[in-house]
């Protein structure tokens, strides 16, 4: 039987308090929600910390979604559940319930958060790729006060983010614009629930018929979940057709840099990355014109 190493046990009533058991601990302590990848790795021995602290009942701080006018803002202890049922999100971004609809399953759901699932920082994880998608900004508070990223920058590299020691992410926001818009996911994985082979997002802006805006997001396709700004170029000002997502398509294929694995090979997967870009975009458009 596998057990994590010897660690002491905290459990947070508040942000500010998480805050200040992290400045005090330092790098030995880390935060637990969900725990879905955390506790794993510590029974493998892969990581080793001294103190966890719990940050569950700061659910009732952080576990929100609110719309505004200009964006939609999201508390970080929102859980996977709570995103795949919300009524609000869905109108406005359907992409999140494509997205929840295909992670893991119902005890993962019911435990895991928005924010546990953005700090594992997996390059195949679905909702990294989501809030790529969507052009989000991250916001991290700590003893110094409070930053926002985007997601270019909280992702630093595989399983690497730009939360400190002596931070937490809060919430994450997403711009919303005066245009029609839609929003899609899609994802090809071995088994049900299971980490993407390749998965991708999509979400465009309409005005009088044409492209006003358009953002694709991938993941499970190399070192980071991968957004590709040229895609975005291709698509502004043009009316949407399946050239133009078949473009898309192309551009996303030699853009990312998959590797060969156990999910299949690279090759395989830039066929998927050009493949659900055109179903993704596709999606969307007429998420849109409806």
């Amino acid at each position: 039987m596998q057990v994590p190493a010897p660690f002491e046990y905290e459990r947070a009533t508040s942000v500010d308090q998480a805050i200040g058991l992290l400045e005090r601990l330092g790098s030995s302590a880390r935060l637990v929600a969900g725990g879905h990848s955390l506790l794993p790795m510590m029974k493998l021995r892969l990581a080793n910390f001294e103190y966890l602290i719990d940050i569950n009942p700061l659910h009732s701080e952080l576990g929100y979604i609110r719309l505004g006018d200009d964006e939609v803002r999201i508390g970080a202890m929102t859980r996977h559940r709570e995103l795949l049922e919300s009524e609000i999100l869905a109108d406005v971004f359907p992409i999140f319930r494509d997205a929840e609809k295909v992670i893991a399953d119902p005890i993962v759901r019911n435990r895991g958060t928005l924010g546990g699932s953005l700090c594992q920082a997996d390059p195949s994880e679905d909702l990294s790729a989501v809030c790529t998608t969507l052009d989000a900004s991250c916001v991290i508070r700590g003893t110094a006060g409070e930053r926002v990223v985007t997601m270019e920058e909280f992702h630093v590299g595989p399983y690497e983010t730009a939360v400190q020691d002596n931070e937490i992410l809060t919430e994450i926001r997403i711009p919303r614009k005066n245009f029609r818009a839609g929003s899609a996911y899609a994802k090809v994985e071995r088994r049900a629930g299971d980490w993407a082979v390749v998965s991708a997002g999509a979400a465009v802006w309409l005005d009088d018929g044409r492209i006003v805006d358009a953002r694709v997001g991938l993941a499970a396709v190399g070192p980071n979940t991968t957004g590709i700004p040229e895609i975005s170029a291709a698509l502004r000002g043009n009316e949407p057709s399946e050239d133009l997502f078949q473009l898309a398509g192309a551009i996303a294929a030699r853009s990312c840099d998959p590797s060969t694995d156990t999910r299949g090979s690279a090759d395989y997967k830039r066929h998927l990355a050009d493949e659900l870009t055109r179903r993704t975009l596709r999606t969307a458009v007429e998420r849109a014109r409806s």
